[in-house]
């Protein structure tokens, strides 16, 4: 087989296993800009590799993709970023190759935006353990060879990650998802009217809002509040449409019901732009969380995904 015959196989190879690494390194990373950029690097690592030493590629391509983003997880750019309180993951809309493997409960919970944020109270090695684990279903002999790190060890990171995740994990599971929406459109509904009192009972009462816009623009650090009071209050601020909003915005969206990282999401959509997103976490039929995005470069991915969205009716045709 000539070089270029081989380059071409290599290539094959690795293209086969793309949306797999891709998955993996969002899940370890929570954003959809990082996990490109590590999965690029892995495959210039492929490409430099002697892969005719390489017993099972797929394998040594999990091993160097977890590395990569171990090493941006533990770089101290990062660990300042996140820790003064300005990051959010990155959203993607319901169909994004990312969000795979999706079979199991805990496959679908590992890129929901709960999860995503609360792994970011593990290590980066208990992180990796438990997803590598949980969302892969790896042996802890594999993680070990994956990590270079004993059996032994790995299953005492595993421990220490689930009872950090379960000692913080909010209540809930899957909800049925004509119910989620229809909570959502009541929301949504309450909201644009200014029915204060409705928006209260349809909020948990330990419910929280978390929001990177203060709605005249991007907040320094995350906006929280969390009362159902004050959530209602600032949800009722926020989507009341202002000329001043308009003009932030660049016009008047429509508002849209979608799936966002598996959870019930409405999206602000100017043209063919999305401009904003609103996620729910839902449990016992009501509202537990409430996410506002509008930082244009968290919405990349999700908004390029909604330009190959077909068209459906929106929730609000302009608001």
């Amino acid at each position: 087989m000539d070089r270029t015959a081989i380059d071409h196989f290599g290539t094959s190879q690795f293209e086969a296993s793309r949306n797999r690494l891709a998955s993996l390194a969002y899940r370890l990373l929570g954003s959809a800009t990082d996990a490109e950029d590590a999965v690029q690097d892995a495959f210039l690592h492929w490409q430099a590799a002697d892969r005719q030493l390489i017993k099972v590629p797929e394998a040594w391509l999990t091993k160097v993709v977890t590395n990569l983003c171990l090493d941006r997880l533990r770089s101290a750019q990062v660990r300042r970023e996140r820790t003064v309180g300005a990051w959010l993951p990155e959203p993607l809309l319901d169909g994004d190759p990312m969000l795979g493997p999706a079979d199991t409960f805990e496959q679908r919970e590992s890129v929901s935006l709960a999860m995503l944020t609360l792994m970011e109270r593990l290590s980066p090695l208990e992180r990796a353990v438990y997803l590598l684990r949980e969302a892969f279903s790896h042996s802890h002999a594999e993680i070990a060879e994956i990590l270079d790190i004993t059996e032994s060890a790995s299953q005492q990171h595993l421990h220490r990650a689930r009872h950090r995740i379960t000692a913080a994990r909010r209540r809930g599971g899957e909800v049925d998802p004509a119910s989620a929406r229809g909570i959502v459109e009541e929301f949504l509904a309450a909201a644009t009217s200014g029915r204060i009192e409705r928006l209260v009972a349809l909020l948990t009462d330990d419910a929280i809002a978390i929001a990177d816009s203060n709605g005249a623009g991007l907040a320094k650090t995350l906006l929280r509040y969390d009362t159902p009071e004050r959530i209602a209050a600032i949800a009722r601020a926020g989507f009341k449409p202002t000329p001043a909003k308009r003009r932030l915005v660049g016009g008047t969206p429509a508002i849209h019901y979608a799936l966002v990282n598996d959870a019930p999401a409405i999206l602000f959509v100017l043209g063919d732009q999305v401009v904003g997103t609103v996620t729910f976490d839902i449990t016992g039929g009501k509202i537990a969380t409430v996410r506002g995005i509008a930082s244009s470069a968290r919405l990349v991915r999700l908004a390029e995904a909604w330009r190959q969205h077909g068209p459906d009716t929106p929730l609000v045709t302009q608001w």
